[in-house]
């Protein structure tokens, strides 16, 4: 049953939607001139397969059980499990094209969340950080780079030679570090110890911090270098993110239970709810994982179960930004580290394959609507557009209103370009 206060913020929140107040709040919002753009990257660890998503081969052995259906952009199918992801397609554009030749889990996330393959001494760090760095309002309460329930290793989640205070503030990988708790109407989805111990008054608190700045100033004053100031700066952080301000943006419990219904009540819904609340509050950059697509076996089985968790959030996150106002400033980027094999293998399953895959991007500085790149009918090879890594960052980049080819110092005395110089950007779907 319904709590008094869940019932009466539904009834607030269809009140809104009826009278206009959300449309006029979203139209406010898009003509802001100081809205800052931010990313959503919706990542699906261990390959997606492209053939039983977005580049569906109707007709042909290799396109398995799955139908194709029409999306709201006249002309182009995906498959039949992200009916409403289809309904959303004019706001999408899908590069089905990507060609890449990594196809180990580990190096071909390094690549694509850095942009590069491992190079001897140079600390790569990943794109969330470097597009948090351009984009990140000084000063705030709230990270500038949030990854919620990533499903990565330690290595893709680095900021590098950008220094641990451009690092992502990790929301459930494992319960390592910060641990989450999903679906209860207390506190929704909540990052662990940031409130204060039992018995702590904020006073109190606030006299511990003094004591210990003054305890560490002189230590910190005379041995300055990269190690004590990410000292400091995780510390500062981590005061900021205590503050009530930035604790309740991870308090989902005051979000009206029918929307919460529609994200889906399972992390990656949740996580994507959350991912709408810290655009909201200025957040730059947060990536949301959707992990189980590594489909060696009962492909097809595995593949309709996460697409059912998939479609409802991310449709939902597309049109909950765009009743606010926010998708004209927010780039949503759906992708893993390869695709699968077109053919099945006698498991039912498909294996590793990256030479021939799909990404989708959508809302702000994204020509939604479009299918840029072509497999051929078997879905082996790229026939038409192949994009690349870097190609693909670049284009991001452009879209969030970021320069690829800005350098940051590197550890190896050496500056390294946000995005590598053979980028050939994928016009075609910018805005």
């Amino acid at each position: 049953m319904l709590s008094a206060t869940t019932s009466r913020r539904g009834f607030l929140a269809g009140a809104a939607l009826s009278s206009g107040f959300l449309p006029a709040l979203a139209a406010r919002a898009a003509a802001d001139p100081d809205r800052k753009r931010a990313c959503v990257v919706l990542w699906m660890a261990g390959g997606p397969a492209q053939t039983d998503t977005f580049d569906p081969k109707p007709g042909h052995p290799n396109g398995g059980p799955f139908r194709a259906i029409d999306t709201a952009t006249p002309g182009v199918q995906i498959g039949e499990h992200l009916p409403r992801v289809a309904a959303r397609m004019n706001d999408l554009a899908v590069v089905r094209s990507m060609a890449t030749r990594e196809g180990d889990h580990g190096r071909a996330s390094l690549h694509l969340r850095t942009g590069n393959l491992p190079q001897g001494a140079i600390d790569f760090p990943v794109f969330g950080s470097l597009v948090s760095k351009e984009l990140e309002p000084p000063g705030g309460d709230l990270p500038g780079y949030v990854s919620i329930t990533p499903r990565v290793g330690a290595a893709a989640l680095s900021a590098g030679f950008l220094g641990p205070q451009y690092a992502p503030l990790v929301v459930g990988n494992g319960g390592t570090e910060l641990d989450t708790v999903y679906g209860n109407d207390s506190g929704g989805l909540r990052v662990e110890n940031l409130g204060l111990p039992r018995g702590v008054s904020a006073t109190r608190a606030a006299d511990r911090l003094a004591l210990l700045e003054e305890s560490e100033s002189d230590f910190l004053a005379s041995r300055p270098g990269a190690a004590t100031a990410s000292h400091r700066s995780a510390y500062q952080r981590a005061v900021r993110l205590m503050r009530e301000s930035a604790a309740k943006a991870f308090d989902l419990s005051d979000e009206p239970a029918a929307l919460r219904d529609r994200y889906g009540r399972n992390r990656f819904g949740q996580g994507c709810l959350l991912a709408r609340r810290l655009v909201e509050r200025g957040v730059p950059f947060v990536e949301v994982g959707l992990g189980g697509w590594d489909t060696h076996d009962n492909n097809f089985r595995q593949v309709q179960a996460l697409c059912n968790t998939l479609d409802p959030a991310w449709a939902t996150l597309m049109a909950d930004l765009k009743d606010r106002g926010l998708l004209d400033t927010t780039t949503v980027v759906w992708m893993g580290e390869f695709g699968r094999t077109p053919g099945v293998n006698p498991r039912q399953g498909r294996d590793h394959y990256p030479t021939a895959w799909s990404v989708v991007l959508g809302g702000g500085g994204v020509r939604g609507g479009r299918v840029v790149g072509r497999t051929g009918p078997d879905g082996m090879a790229v026939e038409e557009r192949p994009v690349s890594v870097p190609d693909l960052l670049a284009t991001v980049c452009l879209a969030v209103g970021v320069d690829p080819t800005k350098q940051n110092p590197s550890n190896v005395n050496r500056p390294i370009r946000i995005v590598d110089q053979s980028a050939n950007p994928v016009r075609e779907v910018l805005a």
